[in-house]
């Protein structure tokens, strides 16, 4: 079964649509991490969820 991590990021009414994706892209790039879904409300605010998947390490003998 597959476990994922989850990291919630909001983005304040004046971020730039640029800007935003300069985070997600570098978010996505450097932590590993994957768009889970994205909020976009009437005040122009925007509210992120980001996963990851958890890898365990399996001991061996």
């Amino acid at each position: 079964m597959t476990t994922y991590e989850f990291r919630t990021l909001y983005l304040p009414r004046g971020t730039s649509r640029s800007a935003a994706l300069r985070i997600l892209t570098d978010e996505a790039e450097y932590g590993h991490w994957e768009l889970d879904w994205l909020r976009l409300f009437a005040d122009g605010s925007r509210r992120v969820r980001l996963r990851r998947r958890v890898i365990r390490a399996v001991r061996t003998a």
